[in-house]
């Protein structure tokens, strides 16, 4: 076994996953996760949504336990239990009082490496996954995010939804459920993580014991394709009382180095309420409720987005008013901006510190890089980061050609359009 130190601690076991763990002593509870470097973006076009499926599925018996008995034994352990699929990762993770962790990681084990995923569960549960993509269409920013992704990444799995089609859906069987399981769920792409009251070496020996005689034979996967990013202008007639908008550039990758220039630029352009855009959309013009601005970082590429949400009929004022905000952005951002957003990421940073389920969730990106700094460690960086250098990066990224989506009712769509089109 290889091991390594740092804020936190890890060790590659001889059965192929990556352990890793932060000690939290003063904690009361623990909290585990298992990654698997696996999602949406690795499906076959046959597969879609076979990740998030499956993700489904673990919950519906392991190892001995039925569908009933695993959810008794999940509910007897207290604290809860949850899992996630996004488009490179699937994550099943549980917190628990420290006293109960070794219980809590056996079940999961079990639920990852020895689901049942009984033909008669799949059958129900592929309906309630159907129910679930019925709530993204209801809800305007899921279903508008959606088609804009599709846009951006047209014909690639990148843009595909996480939760796939109704079609592919229909035609997976609870067998090509187990073969995706058996080809990608392996112990090398595996990471199990814990954070809170534990002890690295308890939890490698108890993770080794439970894992002996289960490493599987390794598959040769390809390499993913590289995102390629479209951009433009893109109109869809939707009705509903509010027109939603998302416009995007090339972000960075998961493990950049640019990343505290990232997060500063993103802060103080549609991070909080003292940020560039909630000021003016909505503070000094109440042209929105919802405005703001996010990172999404995958392992090769990336993408920096404003999302809003405007009625119909100031939906064009709006998208002017966001076009000129990002056109004066880099030049007009203020030295007392950046240190407004440095305060702010240095809080999140420090605060977050005392989440143990948190903490957790921060080591699955170990899979991304190969060490993990520390959240103080990134509150120096960030505290480090000079001005110019923030505003070199804004700029750098809001140059490119980015692609607009805007959702609205035929009456405003053509005036929201024109709008961008002379904005863009």
């Amino acid at each position: 076994m290889m091991k390594q130190e740092t804020f936190y601690r890890e060790t590659c076991l001889d059965h192929g996953p990556l352990a890793v763990s932060h000690a939290m002593p003063e904690a009361q509870s623990v909290a585990i996760g298992i990654f698997v470097d696996v999602g949406s973006r690795d499906e076959g076009d046959a597969q879609a949504g076979a990740s998030h499926a499956l993700e489904h599925m673990v919950f519906k018996g392991a190892g001995q336990l039925d569908v009933h008995q695993l959810a008794e034994r999940l509910d007897d352990l207290g604290g809860h239990a949850n899992a996630y699929t996004s488009r490179e990762r699937t994550c099943f993770h549980m917190q628990v009082l420290h006293e109960s962790w070794q219980e809590a990681l056996a079940l999961l084990v079990d639920m990852v490496c020895s689901p049942a995923l009984p033909a008669d569960e799949w059958q129900r549960e592929r309906e309630v996954i159907y129910s679930e993509m019925a709530m993204v269409e209801d809800s305007p920013e899921d279903w508008v995010m959606d088609q804009h992704l599709a846009r951006l990444y047209p014909g690639q799995s990148l843009g595909r939804p996480v939760l796939g089609f109704r079609e592919t859906l229909a035609n997976l069987s609870a067998d090509d459920l187990r073969a995706f399981r058996d080809a990608w769920y392996e112990p090398g792409r595996m990471l199990v993580a814990a954070a809170g009251r534990i002890r690295h070496g308890h939890f490698v020996q108890a993770l080794d014991e439970l894992l002996a005689g289960r490493a599987g034979s390794p598959h040769r996967h390809p390499l993913r394709r590289k995102g390629l990013r479209q951009g433009g202008v893109q109109l869809l007639e939707r009705e509903g009382e509010q027109a939603q908008m998302v416009v995007s550039w090339p972000g960075i990758c998961a493990a950049s180095d640019d990343r505290p220039l990232a997060w500063l630029a993103n802060q103080a352009l549609g991070g909080s309420m003292s940020s560039r855009l909630f000021r003016e959309v909505r503070e000094k013009r109440g042209l929105a409720y919802g405005i703001g601005s996010h990172l999404s970082m995958l392992s090769d590429t990336g993408t920096w987005s404003v999302t809003c949400g405007s009625d119909p009929k100031r939906a064009a004022e709006c998208a002017d008013v966001i076009a000129g905000v990002l056109a004066d952005f880099p030049v007009s951002l203020r030295d007392e901006e950046i240190e407004r957003a440095k305060k702010q990421l240095e809080i999140q940073f420090r605060m977050g510190l005392d989440a143990v389920e948190g903490q957790m969730l921060y080591l699955g990106g170990r899979l991304d890089e190969e060490r993990l700094a520390s959240p103080l460690q990134w509150v120096e960086k960030i505290r480090a980061a000079d001005h110019d250098a923030v505003r070199e990066w804004a700029a750098s990224r809001l140059q490119g050609h980015p692609l607009w989506t805007a959702a609205a009712p035929q009456a405003s769509l053509n005036a929201i359009g024109e709008r961008i089109r002379i904005s863009s």
